[in-house]
């Protein structure tokens, strides 16, 4: 059965109910087929990546976006991976694109329950040159200290870069390779991509659009946010290396967890899709529950230290949850306007007057066969077939290798 886009109405929630894995990112096409821009919360990155490869089965051309969660805890002393982050404000600037509807924004759990920077921020205008242009080098490198870039000796990952005489190498958020940028005098001459590994040329760009490679600025503006904001909080702040490093305009380990004193107003994944639906994994809301005990226990942990005084470190003064995290509270007021699908692999309760039953069911695993010495695994699967072929039902096996798929056929 497909999935009509008439039954995510605004301010309704629907059990999809009758769609194991697979059969929900079927039901994902058909809503962005429709016209529909389409927000999933997954469990996990496994489950974003799963529904990923499935969704390039069922619809190749299909407009599908990631965005990940930071890959550490809440009020953590670490910083999130670059390259996390170079994928989290690519999607960002993407979303913030003016597009027809009919996108897929595969998220997680830990990414949707946690604030994000305001569209503002990715609307204003990067620094972009093409070969031939004349390229302000000083301006070149104060735009990428102010907007999150590290200096390094060699360029490797996302938001590195490297100054020799007349080159730069620098690895922006959003492209695959690094670029490599020539200049003689105050002119561009070429712009390159190179592998980040062997450090050779892969050939030629067309040119080069650079965006924030941090969410968090440190032009002067953000800088004296963050001190105001940092001094109302939690009063004098002399001696505390985050407080010293932001004021000095230096990065430090971790300081993206005090994110909203650097913007005016934070905003929340739900702000860059406003009118798409949003669809839920089986066992989300399971998940945000935990997800949301677990920022209020990490908070409280850190609160505690600081009362008692028992610092492993430098200080460190936590942000309220809200200022950084969502609620439940605000979770529920967030959704109850929007068109909600929640879905769920097992068939609808008898009478259940919000489930749509698309129609599949788990098939199944075999495990008694698999345990048991007395029965073959393959005359069980054998049976099954054969049962279904009887009933009248087409049958398609799908093997892993085509070693699997002659085994399976012997």
């Amino acid at each position: 059965m497909s999935l009509d886009p008439a039954v995510l109405t605004p301010g309704a929630r629907r059990e999809l109910a009758g769609a194991p894995p697979g059969l929900d990112a079927r039901a994902l096409a058909e809503l962005a087929a429709a016209g529909r821009d389409v927000l999933h919360v997954a469990q996990d990155d496994a489950r974003v990546q799963t529904l990923a490869e499935a969704l390039a089965f069922f619809a190749p051309g299909a407009r599908v976006l990631r965005v990940p969660a930071w890959d550490c805890l809440p009020y953590d002393r670490v910083s999130p991976q670059a390259e996390i982050v170079s994928k989290r404000i690519d999607a960002f600037a993407t979303l913030t694109a003016a597009a027809k509807p009919g996108r897929i924004v595969l998220t997680t759990v830990n990414a949707v329950t946690q604030r994000v920077p305001p569209r503002a921020m990715f609307e204003r205008p990067g620094f972009a040159a093409k070969p031939g242009e004349r390229l302000a080098l000083d301006e070149l490198v104060a735009f990428l200290a102010r907007n999150g870039y590290v200096r390094a000796e060699t360029v490797r990952e996302p938001g590195e870069y490297a100054r020799r005489g007349g080159l730069i190498d620098l690895f922006p958020p959003g492209t695959d390779e690094p670029l490599r940028l020539d200049l003689f005098g105050d002119v561009l001459e070429t712009v390159r991509r190179f592998d980040p590994n062997t450090q050779r040329s892969l050939g030629p760009a067309a040119g080069l659009v650079l965006r924030p490679v941090s969410e968090a600025l440190l032009d002067p503006e953000a800088i004296e946010r963050f001190r105001s904001g940092y001094r109302e909080l939690f009063g004098a702040a002399q001696g505390d290396p985050l407080y010293e490093a932001i004021s000095a305009g230096r990065r430090y380990g971790g300081f993206e967890h005090w994110l909203p004193l650097f913007h005016e107003k934070l905003e929340t994944l739900l702000d860059y899709l406003p009118a798409a639906a949003i669809t839920l994994d089986h066992q989300a809301d399971d998940a945000i529950g935990a997800r949301f005990e677990q920022i209020e226990e990490a908070y409280e942990a850190r609160a505690e230290m600081v009362k008692a005084r028992e610092l492993d470190g430098p200080p460190y003064r936590p942000l309220p949850s809200n200022l950084l995290y969502l609620g439940d509270r605000e979770w529920a007021k967030l959704l109850k306007p929007r068109a909600i699908g929640a879905f769920s692999p097992f068939a609808p309760a008898p009478g259940a007057a919000d489930a749509v039953d698309l129609g599949g069911r788990p098939g199944p695993v075999f495990a008694a066969a698999r345990q048991s010495r007395a029965e073959n695994l393959f005359d069980a699967v054998r049976a099954h077939l054969e049962a279904e072929r009887a009933a009248g039902r087409r049958v398609v096996v799908a093997a892993y290798s085509e070693g699997s798929r002659d085994r399976l056929a012997t």
